[in-house]
């Protein structure tokens, strides 16, 4: 089946979707028995083009295609899915209740002799990638350099780009500012900020925390590697008359240099990468204050599926967050373990409230369709936004991500 009508895709900016990759036919034939092995025993419907039938029932599942998404598929493996949709070679109605199928399944999709042998055929993460401070800036702008007026289309006033957490599920669209606040605000308690703290916050957004730790009286120095966000957090602090209290830097956490009585981080650990968790871990160490406390949030992922999947390269990966590796809660406390004086001291998770946050956001991206296209987003990125907001809520919706809101105190041995 031919892609819709208008769905032109740009092969200058899309190559990897415009042409299906070359496969053995040894590789073909294995990827057509694990893709229908899998999908033949899921609650699914699955349409394989005119004929063929697979599933035991439940959210619908076209593949209009299926000689080009069998091909992406065992060439590639999830990234090669993500593609196939972003090629138009398989649609779904309730595309997060596909998803969220396929997340309950994951860690049986692929059968475990193939799952031993994940090494050799699973694809890895190009070295370009390393979060080495070059690298990481990189990495950022690739995602938040992207345009201040595109996040706004979407988000709340607040420009929060993380889990609200609502005070009743479900929510609706008027909930979601006040969500964004409430969350902030345990962050902040968490970390013990008031009047007066000198409060370090790693991962600047658009300047919601640190708007409202200065409306406390905190001392606040946000850092961030993206440039878009750096200049309009600026104004916004500027607008909330909190500009003598807030300072706003291009910064990488390894060049913070100074003590805090508090260090609050929102969401930006998955961009560190696993092979700087111990260096992330130890700034955070050496950079606050005895007595002090540390916030973190955090998406994170069963520690069993991280240690599995941490060395290949996804879709979300290629084509979102390059550079990306979620921690799980216990990786993250083993390694401030390990490596500083560091302890977990709280440990809350709330993924039902960023599924439900991930489901207003999609929602409200897909109303400003239009408006998204007028900022010069074709429609490949935007069927790929869509795949993204919808494989994340699926996620969350699942089990198979959490996000927890974690607080670490203790002494290290640089204070």
């Amino acid at each position: 089946m031919s892609r819709p009508r208008g769905a032109v895709i740009d092969a200058d900016r899309w190559p990897d979707v415009v042409a299906v990759p070359p496969c053995s036919a040894a590789r073909r034939t294995a990827g057509r028995f694990v893709v229908r092995h899998a999908l033949d025993r899921l609650p699914l419907q699955v349409t394989m083009g005119a004929g063929e039938r697979l599933g035991t029932g439940g959210p619908l599942l076209e593949i209009h295609d299926p000689d080009s998404f069998l091909r992406r598929v065992a060439a590639h493996g999830l990234v090669g899915f993500g593609e196939s949709y972003m090629a138009h070679e398989w649609d779904a109605r309730d595309l997060v209740g596909v998803l969220t199928v396929l997340a309950e399944n994951t860690a049986t999709l692929v059968p475990p002799s193939l799952q031993r042998l994940r090494s050799l055929w699973a694809p890895r993460q190009p070295a370009e990638q390393r979060n080495t401070p070059s690298g990481a800036q990189a990495n950022i702008q690739h995602h938040y350099d992207l345009s201040n007026d595109l996040f706004a289309l979407f988000l709340d006033g607040s420009l929060s780009y993380s889990a609200a957490l609502f005070d009743h599920l479900p929510a609706a669209w008027p909930d979601l500012e006040a969500g964004q606040h409430r969350k902030i605000d345990r962050m902040l308690d968490l970390c013990g900020v008031g009047h007066g703290t000198r409060l370090l916050e790693i991962g600047t957004g658009w300047g919601a925390l640190a708007i409202r730790a200065a409306a406390r009286g905190a001392d606040v120095h946000s850092v961030t590697l993206s440039a878009e966000q750096r200049d309009l957090a600026r104004e916004r602090v500027r607008a909330a008359g909190h500009q003598d209290r807030v300072r706003v830097e291009l910064c990488d956490y390894r060049q913070v240099r100074g003590r805090y009585d508090a260090i609050a981080s929102v969401e930006m650990i998955e961009a560190v990468g696993a092979e700087y968790w111990p260096t992330f871990f130890r700034t955070l160490d050496s950079l606050l204050a005895p007595g002090g406390s540390v916030a973190l949030q955090a998406i994170t992922m069963p520690h069993d599926r991280m240690l599995a999947s941490r060395n290949t390269f996804t879709w979300v990966q290629k084509y979102i967050f390059p550079g990306g590796q979620l921690p799980s809660a216990d990786a993250i406390e083993e390694t401030a373990r390990a490596h500083t004086g560091l302890r977990v001291t709280a440990c809350e998770g709330f993924g039902a409230h960023y599924a439900q946050t991930l489901e207003l956001w999609r929602e409200r991206f897909a109303q400003q369709d239009d408006s998204v296209g007028d900022l010069g987003f074709d429609a490949t990125f935007r069927r790929m936004w869509d795949f993204y907001l919808a494989y994340s809520e699926a996620g969350f919706r699942s089990g198979y991500l959490d996000v927890h809101q974690i607080q670490l105190t203790g002494q290290g041995a640089g204070q």
